[in-house]
């Protein structure tokens, strides 16, 4: 489809090129060669009359006018994908919609797993897809690849609507034979024994306890780096290292294997976490049923 010359179809490709500022990932996306997704840039450059992406060094930079362009171009294809998609259907139980949630596993195993199962009940036909959070996850939902996201209050998306589910504090965990630590974890024993620690994604980023250590000034002594949270009550057993990870999370495996539970020897913010969605959603029938029984599940 063409307007006014342009393939709108070339509007998707630079979105990506914008967001990415990246060919080879940008092409990766676009499940495109290379050299084919330098083909379409040259497309566009030659229809706006710009170089839209610039070489800096080893980076490519966006141009005055690709910055101008970003938020409309992302907005545009936004309310195109969510007319066609959108149903007439407004009934849960015979809804066949499919929903697109970023979530962590601690998320999925204490809230939304237990969402699903009510879910399943009342609206078979509703299907569901998870993201693990990354750094694409606030692209994503801006441009409508997600419908939510919950995640911690600081990765919310500033210009979209968000709402507090719950809060949360982290725990510190050990193995119940563990020699090192008596009837209390003290700052000592937190500093001098190993730690087991989580970081996600190919970027490696650390799990948010990590980041309110080190705003405390906190370094601690890791031993084992692992990709899940639920790997740490695991890799606990047999050893006198210490996990820090949610209580909620916490206390579900200490029913399962022999663990004892201690608060964190320093005072940690309590991790506030929220639900967050596109603003074209606010009026969607079905969404608003999700979100209710997303928010119903922690009250």
């Amino acid at each position: 489809m063409r307007y006014q010359h342009l393939d709108l179809n070339l509007l998707v490709a630079l979105d990506v090129l914008l967001e990415e500022q990246n060919i080879t990932r940008a092409a990766g996306r676009l499940h495109m060669t290379q050299s084919a997704t330098s083909g379409v840039l040259n497309r566009l450059r030659t229809y706006f009359e710009d170089d839209l992406l610039t070489q800096v060094g080893r980076k490519m930079m966006p141009t005055p006018l690709a910055r101008e362009l970003q938020s409309p171009v992302r907005e545009i294809l936004f309310k195109i994908q969510h007319a066609i998609a959108k149903r007439p259907v407004d009934d849960p139980a015979t809804s066949k919609r499919h929903f697109r949630i970023m979530a962590s596993d601690y998320v999925i195993n204490v809230m939304l797993k237990d969402v699903l199962r009510t879910v399943h009940q009342q609206a078979p036909g509703i299907t569901f897809e998870f993201f693990s959070p990354d750094h694409q996850s606030t692209g994503m939902l801006n441009r409508g690849e997600l419908d939510m996201m919950v995640a911690p209050e600081r990765f919310m998306v500033a210009d979209q609507p968000s709402e507090l589910l719950f809060e949360e504090q982290f725990v510190c965990v050990v193995c119940e034979n563990n020699s090192e630590v008596g009837h209390t974890l003290t700052l000592d024993d937190w500093q001098r024994l190993g730690h087991i620690a989580v970081v996600f994604g190919r970027e490696r980023q650390p799990g948010l306890e990590e980041r309110l250590f080190a705003e405390s000034g906190l370094n601690r002594r890791l031993e084992v780096v692992a990709h899940s949270y639920h790997s740490l009550p695991l890799l606990l057993l047999g050893t006198t290292r210490i996990a820090t990870m949610h209580r909620r999370l916490a206390a579900h495996y200490a029913m399962l294997l022999p663990l004892r539970i201690f608060p964190v020897p320093v005072d940690l913010p309590v991790m506030r976490e929220f639900i967050g969605w596109h603003r074209s959603l606010d009026n969607d029938p079905i969404f608003n049923w999700l979100k209710a029984a997303i928010i119903d599940s922690v009250t």
